[in-house]
């Protein structure tokens, strides 16, 4: 029997970068990858020709320039003298500092209404529906205008919490054990410091007390050692069937070196009280940032509380049965079993509250919040012309904060999404 030659193999041809499918994907994709690039060149080049026809250049030397601007809410040392770039590093500050206080408050209360929602008391879950179809249903820029309208027109003034010789009553009273006084100029808190300070030092961007980093710290080191002392807990549980108690052990791990600490330092909190027109020893908080606060946080907190539903319904009814018949209470059951397995469809959608949180923050100004949009998209734009630069560099921040936000929200998502065994 003779067999038929092998056809002799044929050397590269050009047609088999579109007929030949092992070819054929990677031309596309340079194909692609060139008209982007072509089309990016075009957009560039066209800018800077506009640019020059205007008679300007594309430069961030601005940055560099003095501001002449006052802000007032900063978290770092700032004054008009200040150059452009400190007021847009100010701006930013307080964005994030207003996103992580949102997205804290707006969880919290997002867990709360979600978890009440689902109450077998018809009262509580038809309260919390209302809460959610109004806050969801209304643009979050009317409750940031409403909750300012709340501190300037029906807050007392600071004068109204004064004691009347007379009566001997004032007519406003402080909140939480006479520690918060909302005005309607701002809001008085209280304040802490150090009798035994250790002092400071002095960096480029600002001071940094020497006394705050020490508590975080030792804080830091006590969680980790609460972490390592719960996995020696659940080694013990794995081996024995029976799990130690570590409820009060792990408070004392976190809480006794940082209280130690703290008394070691002299700790101490300044409230508020009330001299002449104004509260002094306490920290006086502009109704711009606790109005943007608030609307942001309930505004968010009802999607959220909706996130929050939407995870514990996905969980079978078997699972809690099966924790009722263990002898759980309703509550454990909640946090134990419920909740841990919701997660998985909780979490990836409250990435995207806490990115439409972040991005809404920019509403800020309605208010007169001094955010990044504020001070880099405002003023400095205004008084500098550069509105290129300035635009493009509020983009590529917003850019960095959502993709830091999105890459933190997924490591903890994958760290606590169930594991198949």
């Amino acid at each position: 029997m003779t067999s038929a030659p092998d056809a002799p193999e044929q050397g590269f041809r050009l047609s088999q970068l579109i007929y030949d499918t092992r070819y054929r994907s990677l031309t596309i994709q340079v194909v692609v990858l060139i008209a982007v690039m072509a089309a990016a060149g075009w957009l560039v080049d066209n800018t800077v020709r506009n640019l020059h026809a205007l008679g300007k250049d594309f430069n961030f030397g601005f940055l560099w320039n003095r501001s002449g601007y006052d802000i007032a809410q900063y978290l770092i040392p700032y004054s008009n003298d200040s150059t452009h770039g400190r007021a847009m590093l100010v701006g930013l500050l307080n964005t994030v500092w207003i996103s992580v206080l949102g997205c804290a408050a707006a969880t919290v209360i997002g867990i709360f209404v979600g978890v009440l929602r689902l109450s077998k008391n018809w009262l509580v879950a038809r309260l919390m529906t209302v809460y959610v179809e109004t806050f969801r249903n209304i643009p979050v820029l009317l409750w940031i205008l409403v909750s300012m309208a709340v501190l300037t027109e029906i807050a007392p003034g600071p004068n109204e919490y004064k004691v009347n010789p007379a009566t001997g009553e004032a007519s406003a009273s402080m909140m939480l054990f006479d520690s918060v006084a909302f005005t309607n100029r701002y809001t008085a808190i209280p304040s802490a410091s150090f009798g035994r300070s250790l002092g400071t030092i002095d960096t480029p961007l600002m001071p940094v007390s020497v006394d705050w980093v020490l508590v975080f710290a030792v804080l830091a080191v006590s969680i980790w050692a609460n972490a390592r002392f719960r996995k020696w807990a659940d080694a013990v549980q794995e081996s024995t069937g029976a799990r130690p108690t570590t409820w009060w052990k792990s408070i004392l791990i976190v809480l006794v070196p940082v209280v130690v600490v703290a008394v070691a330092l002299g700790f101490r909190i300044h409230e508020p009280v009330l001299k002449g027109f104004n509260f002094v020893g306490g920290t006086n908080v502009s109704n711009s940032f606790v109005a943007l606060w608030a609307g942001l946080s309930l505004y968010t907190g009802a999607f959220i509380a909706e996130n929050v539903r939407a995870g514990i319904l996905s969980v079978s009814k078997g699972q809690s049965e099966a924790a009722f018949a263990l002898g759980l209470r309703p509550g454990r059951t909640m946090s134990l079993v419920i909740l841990p397995q919701a997660l998985r469809v909780i979490i990836p959608p409250l990435i995207s509250q806490y990115l439409n949180l972040m991005k809404n923050s920019s509403l800020a100004i309605a208010v007169g919040y001094m955010d990044l949009r504020g001070t880099l998209g405002g003023i400095t734009l205004n008084q500098t012309g550069r509105e290129l630069e300035c635009i493009l560099l509020m983009m590529l921040i917003y850019l960095g904060l959502s993709l830091v936000i999105s890459t933190v929200m997924n490591a903890f998502n994958r760290k606590v999404k169930l594991k198949e065994r």
